[in-house]
């Protein structure tokens, strides 16, 4: 995010004086408020935006009157009189993000600069279909606009991140395999019919991609690349400061990038898929088979007609999830089976990032999700100095590796977020001229 004192042409998208493309120079002029948290004047919004004097002040008085923007002081230290600096208001307007998770459900209200102001979740209910899930999920996003206490006229829309693949144009998740029985439901139109809110639907690593750059973790024209930790892995384009979601929004599949010798059998007939190695239950079974320590899935898997009780496949995953993190804890804590486990699951990964940088040669190498945090520490000690020493060009310029801005819940953020940026972020698709 740029900084007051380091205001640059080139850290926004520029403006059109054109009449016809005035909406548009209303979100180029919101985005450079938004970049500089700390205020701008109008006659430095004039300079990153290339918009006239006129047109600025015209968009800034609009944007005062809708209360999207507000005003943060004076500036002064030169000639003349003080100028008057705005900044984004944060309760301007909101938006509701859901990350609809194969265990869980997670519903956040955000403000404008994406800050969450309520939060709920709850596990899936076992043996739920899509319907009832959808109809839990409308109440938790009732029951959480009514804790934000926030007047729900200032709700812009509501956001749902979901495991791929998705269709983006009808709105559907499509057959996504930690989903059983989920084909071609169309969560988009439920959900606005069950909750009176507009709704847009993403993949989930396209969400959190679309959440760390609203936090300013990629700004301007960077890019980057967001490996997104969860039942499964994926990974979220940033390119030139915009999400990349590919012809049909399903960009980032990198379950299949083979990232070494040996490693889980996967599906697909290879060995040492990313995806395959690096899921939960496979971590944790290689744990039991080092002797780390025994949990027992099979009794709980809903997949073996042996056992007495079969669980659902959501309380399988998070017995799984639990079993997982007391792995990684095990590993910080020094032991030496997990401790090595681990760090072969952070070669992998680099592997994999080294590949993806080398291809797009981005920037930044960024992990989240609902695994990163207990893989955060060995990650963090692994993969920047293999990434440094493996990416082609690595001498012209570093790449940065590092964890989520966003926090645990990027999925429900990014969600959110992707609202706010439907609404309030100049993405090249949003102006065509005609000519």
């Amino acid at each position: 995010m740029t900084g007051r004192g380091t205001t640059t042409a080139t850290s926004v998208r520029r403006g059109s004086n054109l009449p016809r493309v005035g909406d548009y120079n209303q979100v180029v002029v919101l985005e450079a408020i938004r970049r500089h948290t700390s205020g701008l004047s109008r006659v430095e919004i004039a300079v990153l935006t290339g918009l006239s004097a006129q047109a600025v002040s015209n968009i800034c008085r609009r944007l005062l009157e809708q209360g999207l923007v507000e005003e943060a002081g004076k500036q002064g230290g030169g000639p003349g009189k003080p100028r008057t600096l705005l900044r984004l208001a944060p309760q301007g307007r909101y938006a509701v993000g859901v990350h609809l998770d194969p265990a869980v459900a997670t519903v956040v209200v955000l403000d404008l600069l994406g800050h969450v102001v309520a939060r709920r979740d709850h596990p899936l209910r076992p043996g739920a279909g899509p319907g009832q899930v959808l109809a839990d999920i409308a109440g938790d996003v009732d029951a959480v606009i009514a804790e934000s206490g926030v007047d729900r006229e200032r709700i812009v829309g509501l956001g749902v991140a979901a495991p791929g693949p998705v269709d983006s144009a009808s709105g559907a998740v499509v057959n996504p395999p930690n989903l059983p029985g989920w084909s071609r439901v169309n969560v988009r139109d439920l959900l606005a019919e069950a909750t009176g809110l507009p709704v847009v639907l993403d993949k989930d690593v396209v969400a959190a991609a679309v959440g760390e750059v609203w936090a300013g973790g990629v700004g301007g024209t960077g890019s980057a690349v967001f490996f997104y930790l969860g039942t499964g892995v994926g990974a979220g384009l940033v390119l030139r400061g915009e999400v990349y979601r590919g012809a049909s929004g399903n960009s980032g599949e990198v379950g299949h990038l083979v990232t070494g010798r040996g490693g889980a059998e996967c599906p697909c007939g290879l060995a040492g898929c990313l995806g395959e190695s690096s899921g939960p239950l496979h971590l944790v079974r290689e744990a039991e088979r080092l002797g780390v320590g025994r949990w027992d899935l099979d009794a709980g898997d809903p997949s073996d007609e042996s056992a007495a009780e079969p669980a659902t496949a959501a309380e399988h995953r998070a017995s799984v999830a639990s079993a997982f993190v007391e792995v990684c804890s095990l590993a910080d804590a020094g032991h030496p089976a997990a401790s090595e486990l681990l760090e072969d699951l952070a070669c992998r990964m680099a592997k994999a990032a080294i590949d993806v940088v080398d291809m797009l040669d981005v920037e930044r190498v960024v992990f989240g999700g609902p695994l990163w945090s207990p893989l955060r520490r060995t990650f963090l000690r692994v993969v920047p100095p293999l990434v440094a020493a493996g990416a082609v060009a690595r001498a012209i310029h570093p790449v940065e590796v590092r964890g989520t801005l966003v926090g645990d819940d990027v999925a429900a953020v990014g969600a959110g977020c992707l609202v706010l940026e439907d609404s309030f972020s100049p993405r090249s698709a949003t102006l065509l001229l005609e000519h």
